[in-house]
């Protein structure tokens, strides 16, 4: 689903789930019938100045090529169904002028509700240094961040290290969101096929594939690091690109970093308050793997955005 695209920092703040919020979809083991009961995160989203109209199951369609599946529950994320496990990724190859903005995050730390846990980590080597675990205790969180120390180490791509974190994430029934601050751009020079200025990454259907088998949003912004215009350009709509498959948002303003972080982290805030986690059955293959799937409504002026494809194991026939 497709959520729209409201700027660019120079140096990408990806908020991932890299936004993606997404539930664990771990799928069940095939009932009778062949099918497998999967579970997502959704994001519900209208436009600017408009009211969030009620949602219901019954008004949510999901389809499997041009099969509809059947939707078991539609709950909001509030409640007993309000957890929310929350990353944030600094890539250390920024410039510690980024240190400007961090009083904003620490700000968006402690606003977070008691249902929210809340990580803190460094993309380097292709890997995260972890500064915080996930935890409750906001304050400890922010007191995590730090200045990027403005090298990204010998082999920097943001995307495999959205991928490590993913891998490592413990395991619970929390919705998960990843937050990236990052210029996008891939430093391994494992750049994919170039065409008039534009690269294709790889590893960014790596780092989705990932977040699909194990759901979790990702939402991107910028935090310069590299010169040069093509790179900047490039690694911003990479990451564009992997938090729109996610299910995600990305904000982008041009090739400068932003006054403030302050009005992208509100509304990253408004998008985790209008979440719901969706559960329906899907058909199986002869073999697990990854399966496309399309959500829609029929409610005017709502835009629905999460993963385009869930992991399905394979079926028992």
């Amino acid at each position: 689903m497709n959520i729209g695209i409201k700027g660019i920092f120079t140096s990408l703040l990806a908020i991932a789930g890299v936004f993606a919020g997404t539930t664990p979809a771990n799928a069940e083991r095939p009932a009778p019938d062949d099918n497998v009961t999967v579970s997502m995160t959704v994001t519900a989203s209208v436009a600017d100045g408009k009211r969030m109209p009620s949602l219901n199951r019954s008004d949510i369609s999901v389809k499997q090529g041009k099969e509809n599946l059947r939707v078991a529950s539609w709950t909001p994320a509030q409640g007993s169904s309000a957890g929310l496990d929350l990353f944030i990724l600094i890539d250390d190859g920024a410039d510690p002028a980024l240190g400007l903005h961090l009083d904003d995050l620490r700000a968006f730390i402690a606003a977070q509700p008691a249902t929210t846990l809340v990580g803190v980590g460094y993309t380097r080597n292709a890997t995260v240094q972890i500064q915080q675990d996930l935890t409750a205790n906001h304050e400890l969180a922010a007191k995590a961040l730090r200045l990027p120390l403005g090298s990204s180490g010998a082999y920097g791509s943001p995307y495999l290290s959205v991928a490590d974190v993913v891998r490592r994430w413990p395991e619970d029934e929390n919705r998960r969101e990843v937050i990236v601050l990052s210029d996008g751009v891939d430093r391994t020079g494992r750049g994919g096929s170039f065409h008039r200025g534009f690269t294709v990454n790889p590893d960014v259907d790596t780092a989705a594939a990932v977040e699909h088998r194990d759901p979790h949003d990702l939402c991107s912004g910028f935090a310069t690091g590299t010169p040069g215009y093509w790179p900047r350009t490039n690694g911003q709509l990479q990451m564009a690109s992997l938090s729109q498959k996610t299910g995600g948002k990305s904000f982008y303003l041009g090739l400068q970093m932003p006054v403030s972080l302050k009005p992208y982290l509100d509304e990253l805030q408004t998008v985790f308050a209008n979440q719901y986690v969706l559960t329906f059955s899907a058909k199986p293959g002869n073999k697990p793997g990854l399966r496309s799937v399309r959500l829609s409504t029929e409610v005017a002026g709502v835009t629905l955005a999460t993963h385009e494809a869930v992991w399905v194991p394979a079926s028992l026939n």
